[in-house]
């Protein structure tokens, strides 16, 4: 006959999987033809109730989360970043507390910040999550230099870069979190206990961005840590990427041109309609697979064939004129890495069922085992934009079914909502109404090129088969000629929309140009027709920059050197790693 304790376990074990059962329906009700806002916080409490009967049964054995968050002079969004993480504790409740602390959860905040201002402010903000229960390890510039000074046999110049020690902040996203990934070695040496590293952007919050007829909603509707735990625990996955919802992971520089034509087609459409009759919301509409990007082709996806329209946000049934107005207030983030018009909404789908192959890493949102810490983010000190990308595609040829994607992304804000700036953002210059992407735009082009330069040199058997000086050369000038006649393609159009849009603002017969309340939003178009111009008009610095002679001598001699000394910078690396976790 069991014994009582047994039988206990027994019935514990079956409510507990009752419980996952009922949250499953409960999940699908919550998304059946479009979310259903009203049953969220009872959705929140079912999950809840499984992690109470979960702590009941003893040793809970499932991962530990450690969340490592790069921040650079972004206090506000580090703020918000946090707040989210501190509501998807409560919400959600994976793994409990102990001692008023989240037991399987701790985040490591790795500061790249420049001002003293900002590095206060983020120490400040750690620790008040501190005592809200949220285990942080705060990694400033002084522990960041000792932790390297630690490794100084090692040239780490490749991986990590060489920084003055009086300026070591603004180091980028991947150097940065290089480092990071050192002190995760060194915090956790050869521990056995189950864990999971997840990095995340500080711009960046665990909700989602769902549209409803009313507009969009951020939703604390995913168990992010649940569900990534499920994953982990029923695959041999390695390494996971997400994506994003809410704002673009992409720059400016590859985005223009659509987005231009949507102002466009919104100008065509208040030429033609009432200023005091009600302006006309777009539907609702599913997301489109990189509609936001300009060379969408580029990656397998359709090129989105209409524009877009735009979605006012003021309440009630506005007017042409007002949305006119607001509309032109959010211009100026496009900038800032807004795209107003091609949000990327969240379409629900199963989790598990969602996984599948990756190319792509999404360096603000992808989770790995500890084992995978020797894949570093490569090529770091070349500040390329598509480093995540360009490390997709070398996982994907060497994890090949170890490295996946899964339907969790998180909701991405690149400005805030007061300014439509964001805090900090390397290459964009800003001098009041006037805006210089070059230095974007310069390490958007390379980027690109050494992206798709990838993807062939893998197909030859790169990294694995170091292919010859000469063949890499002839790869890098072969995509590097392809991708300027891209980008000069993109330009021409770019300048027959711009003559298009500079004729519809100074019309003097279209309704805006008669109505002296509607100044100041006449200003912001024109504003904004002028810094495309700027940018990417006939006369671009941009474009002269990646022209100017010695340009692409300079970035092929470098991205040449970089992709020929990666196998000995991972022999460094794995030299690094051990160090720390003896």
């Amino acid at each position: 006959m069991p014994s009582l304790a047994t039988c206990r376990r027994a019935d514990l074990a079956a409510q507990i999987a009752a419980q996952r059962a009922a949250i499953e329906r409960f999940e699908a009700a919550l998304w059946q033809n479009g979310f259903k806002v009203a049953l969220l916080e009872s959705y929140q409490s079912a999950w809840r109730r499984l992690e109470a009967l979960i702590a009941a049964g003893g040793e809970d054995k499932r991962h530990r989360f450690v969340i490592v968050i790069p921040v650079a002079d972004s206090p506000l969004h580090l703020q918000d970043c946090l707040e989210s993480l501190l509501d998807l504790c409560r919400a959600y409740a994976y793994g409990g507390q102990t001692d008023g602390r989240w037991t399987k959860v701790s985040v490591l905040l790795a500061d790249d910040s420049s001002e003293l201002v900002n590095i206060e402010k983020n120490r400040a903000i750690a620790a008040s999550f501190e005592r809200q229960g949220l285990g942080i390890h705060y990694f400033g510039l002084d522990e960041q230099t000792a932790l390297l000074d630690r490794l100084g046999a090692l040239d780490l110049g490749a991986i990590v870069g060489c920084h003055p020690r009086t300026a070591f902040g603004h180091k980028g996203q991947a150097m940065m979190r290089n480092i990071a990934y050192l002190k995760l070695a060194e915090m956790f040496g050869s521990s056995m206990e189950p864990r999971l590293y997840y990095t995340l952007d500080a711009d960046q919050e665990f909700k989602v961005k769902v549209a409803t007829e009313s507009g969009g909603q951020e939703v604390l509707a995913v168990n992010f840590l649940y569900r990534l735990d499920e994953i982990f625990t029923a695959s041999d996955a390695q390494v996971l990427t997400g994506k994003v919802v809410g704002d673009p992971p992409v720059s400016p520089a590859v985005m223009a041109g659509n987005f231009l034509e949507d102002v466009i087609g919104f100008l065509q459409e208040m030429a033609a309609a009432d200023p005091n009759g009600d302006y006309r919301q777009p539907v609702a509409a599913a997301s489109e697979d990189a509609a936001y990007h300009d060379m969408a082709d580029l990656f397998g996806f359709k090129q989105a064939a209409d524009a877009h329209r735009y979605r006012c946000p003021l309440d009630g049934a506005p007017g042409n004129a007002a949305c006119f107005a607001a509309f032109s207030q959010r211009l100026h983030s496009f900038f800032h890495g807004e795209h107003p018009t091609r949000i990327t909404w969240f379409e629900y789908e199963s989790t598990l069922a969602g996984t599948r192959p990756a190319r792509t890493v999404y360096t603000g949102n992808y989770v790995f085992r500890p084992e995978a810490l020797r894949w570093f983010i490569p090529y770091a000190p070349l500040r390329l934009r598509m480093s995540g990308p360009t490390m997709g595609r070398l996982l994907k040829a060497e994890m090949g079914q170890h490295f996946v994607s899964a339907n969790l992304p998180m909701l991405h804000k690149r400005a805030l909502g007061g300014t439509g700036q964001s805090e900090f953002r390397p290459g964009v210059v800003t001098e009041r109404n006037r805006i210089d992407l070059c230095g974007e735009f310069e390490r958007q082009f390379h980027g690109d090129v050494m992206l798709f330069s990838m993807q062939r040199l893998t197909e030859l058997g790169y990294p694995e088969r170091l292919p010859e000086v000469a063949v890499a050369a002839e790869i890098l000038d072969a995509v590097q000629a392809k991708m300027r006649e891209k980008y000069r393609v993109k330009q021409a159009a770019i300048l027959d929309s711009l003559v298009l849009l500079e004729t519809l603002l100074a019309d003097p017969a279209q309704w805006w140009n008669q109505d002296a309340t509607l100044l100041v939003a006449r200003t912001h178009f024109q504003d904004f027709a002028a810094n495309l111009a700027r940018n990417f008009g006939a006369d671009s610095p941009c474009y002269a920059r990646i022209d100017a002679p010695g340009n692409w001598a300079s970035w092929r001699a470098r991205q040449l050197a970089a992709i020929l000394s990666l196998p000995a910078d991972r022999k460094i690396w794995e030299a690094a790693l051990q160090a720390l976790a003896a």
